[in-house]
């Protein structure tokens, strides 16, 4: 008999969910990959972490990350509206496919998978596709010949991308792929356009990310609980709390409800009015940086909500704080600036530090 594991959230749900049934359903893959999310999700209010669920079903963790968010995309554009066809196919395939429209809105999720439909794009696709509605969606004053639509809205960012090259060849298939997606005739026209027009529009420069690395061991201070000043009592001292490193950047949690880091005095760090540290991989900065992903640390400056080009933003999408860069003003709202990426100091050993007899000759 499989263990329920402790601590449920929900007590009175596992009484009425046949923990077995669901389980053994999973095992053998029975009924659809919508199915097989919702059993996931399921699972996992239950208690069962991603790991659990693998060890009983064989689902990986990456899978079932999956497919409980493509079920809950699919859930949402039923609830949109898509054709029949559309709802038959993503119904039993394409769970790749509506993955990656969790960045987009409801009503953008349900168009966006008509036309995944409509076109039978792969993942790479859609993943370029769903990018372009989005980034397209934040444009505070749309286009001339191009609408709403999602395959103006892709044909929108090939337009941009085809006016910026001079290869001929590169422009010819441009604008072959955005002829393919284009939807009003106004945005066609403005494809076919670039047949005739061969001039050359300078693309705006990606800023660079301010980013740092940890170097020096001096460069990462370590922080102390302040006791008082004396005279002070046994019960001051022992009240003290316990200080708790997390690495790689040294954050501090104490029993209330924050954390507090150190970072280095840089002036930077010294001339920002409102800062405040978020971490993230690497992975999901909008700029790739060099070398294996890792987690960073980003600095923003709170009081810092006017747009310019030269920086990157923070701002809240669909209630998720995401970092940007805007070539042109936002209609989201600005939250803040990042003034500092900081990547943590390389340790080639860190026990090296730790053995006392290991001294220099």
């Amino acid at each position: 008999m499989t263990e329920i594991p402790q601590n449920l959230p929900d007590s009175d749900q596992q009484n009425t969910v046949d923990v077995e049934g669901v389980l053994r359903s999973l095992r053998r893959k029975e009924g659809t990959w919508v199915e097989w999310g919702q059993a996931c999700q399921t699972l996992q209010k239950m208690g069962y972490n991603p790991q659990s669920i693998f060890e009983e079903t064989g689902f990986e963790p990456i899978q079932q990350n999956q497919i409980v968010v493509a079920a809950q995309v699919y859930a949402s554009i039923l609830a949109v509206g898509v054709s029949d066809a559309a709802k038959e196919y993503f119904g039993v395939k394409g769970s790749d496919v509506l993955y990656e429209l969790r960045i987009l809105t409801q009503p953008e999720r349900a168009a966006m998978a008509e036309l995944a439909f409509e076109k039978k794009l792969d993942m790479n696709e859609v993943h370029e596709a769903a990018k372009a509605v989005k980034e397209y969606s934040r444009l505070v004053n749309k286009p001339e010949g191009f609408t709403d639509h999602p395959g103006d809205a892709i044909a929108y960012q090939i337009w941009r991308l085809t006016r910026q090259k001079s290869d001929l060849q590169e422009r010819s298939r441009l604008i072959a792929k955005g002829l393919r997606f284009a939807h009003s005739d106004a945005a066609r026209k403005k494809i076919e356009q670039l047949l005739t027009d061969f001039s050359v529009v300078p693309a705006t420069p990606t800023p660079a990310l301010p980013v740092y690395r940890l170097e020096a061991t001096e460069e990462l201070p370590r922080l102390l609980p302040v006791i008082g000043k004396l005279p002070l009592t046994k019960a001051d001292l022992q009240a003290a709390p316990l200080v708790e490193e997390i690495e790689p950047f040294r954050i501090v949690k104490f029993s209330g409800t924050g954390a507090w880091v150190a970072i280095p005095g840089w002036q930077v760090i010294l001339a920002a009015e409102d800062p405040v540290a978020i971490l993230c991989d690497s992975e999901a900065l909008p700029v790739a940086l060099p070398g294996a992903p890792e987690e960073v640390m980003v600095v923003v400056d709170r009081s810092q909500r006017d747009w310019d080009p030269r920086h990157y933003f923070v701002v809240d999408n669909a209630g998720q704080l995401q970092i940007q860069w805007f070539e042109y003003e936002p209609e989201a709202t600005i939250l803040g600036q990042v003034i500092l990426v900081m990547r943590p100091k390389k340790v080639l050993d860190d026990n090296y530090t730790k053995e006392i007899w290991q001294i220099d000759e």
